[in-house]
């Protein structure tokens, strides 16, 4: 148990899920409702740290590492990326909720968080209560509206699912500059919404060879097997059944490119609430209180 202030009162544990390893926190109060947050790139689950605080008193808080990124398994990727596919990391998520012995459960997720939690919400309805996804439109109706605008704010969406090991030698020539260069990028104003001691996370978890070929999976199979599962799904007429809040930035890329809530709406079946809060990318650092408070409402914690 972490007493010197860094998720004072939370847990870390390792837990074998469908054959690989997840880094995961725990903590917040163990009768209250399940709640589990998913981060995004370049990130690990370090980025909730403020958000944590906030809601430790009102739920019971799962923050896992993704595979391919943190302290959780960075496997080499499968020839068709299946193994970084939003549907195997969703799978993750299952399990171990499962294993953790919560069989209803939130879930929230920023960046590839969110695009992970949406597909845990369609391959697991019965599980999911309900859903946040926090700046993100659906992963199928970004690449589709592709315009040279998303192109170039986007730009590492087209990079980084170039053919190994090509974008993974560039990144690793210098990799504090690539990360520094992206946390600070998106409307996010520089580092300062950064903790110290989680940007410090950031750095040590990015720098390794294999992470940097993990996220590189990750966005490799949202290009090719993930928009294959989202097509299949979209034709099968499957939506997420569970109510949806959509929160996203005023100052970054989906409020400039995207409807955010028409895109939702037509994903889902039940009620879709939304809010853009005065941040770039990154809001639940950037916002921890307004994310805190926007997610209790929600949950219901």
């Amino acid at each position: 148990m972490d007493t010197t202030g860094w998720f004072e009162g939370f847990a870390a544990h390792e837990y074998i899920v469908n054959g690989t390893r997840l880094h995961v926190r725990t903590g917040g109060r163990a009768d209250a409702p399940p709640l589990l947050l998913l981060h995004g790139f370049p990130q690990t689950h370090a980025m909730w740290h403020r958000v944590a605080a906030r809601l430790a008193p009102h739920f019971r808080l799962v923050l896992p590492d993704l595979r391919g990124y943190g302290d959780s398994a960075q496997p080499p990727g499968d020839a068709d990326h299946a193994n970084y596919a939003k549907r195997a990391m969703a799978a993750d998520l299952a399990a171990l909720m499962k294993q953790l012995g919560h069989a209803r459960y939130g879930v929230a997720g920023h960046d590839r968080g969110g695009r992970v939690a949406h597909r845990l919400a369609l391959d697991h309805a019965t599980a999911v209560e309900r859903l946040c996804v926090i700046d993100i439109v659906p992963t199928l109706d970004m690449y589709e509206s592709t315009d040279m605008r998303f192109a170039s704010a986007y730009y590492h969406w087209f990079f980084l699912i170039q053919p190994a090991p090509h974008p993974e030698r560039m990144i690793g020539a210098d990799p504090m500059h690539y990360l520094h260069w992206k946390l600070g990028g998106w409307g996010a104003r520089g580092l300062g919404h950064c903790e110290p001691r989680a940007l410090a996370e950031y750095e040590r978890c990015f720098a390794r060879p294999e992470a940097i070929h993990g996220a590189c999976e990750d966005y490799r199979a949202s290009a090719g097997i993930d928009l294959d599962d989202d097509r299949a799904s979209r034709e099968a007429g499957a939506k997420v059944v569970c109510d949806l809040l959509v929160l996203w930035g005023q100052r970054g890329v989906i409020h400039a490119l995207f409807d955010p809530m028409t895109l939702w709406r037509a994903q889902c079946s039940a009620n879709v609430e939304g809010q853009t809060l005065p941040a770039g990318h990154f809001i639940p650092e950037e916002l921890p209180q307004e994310t805190a408070d926007a997610l209790r409402r929600f949950f219901g914690g």
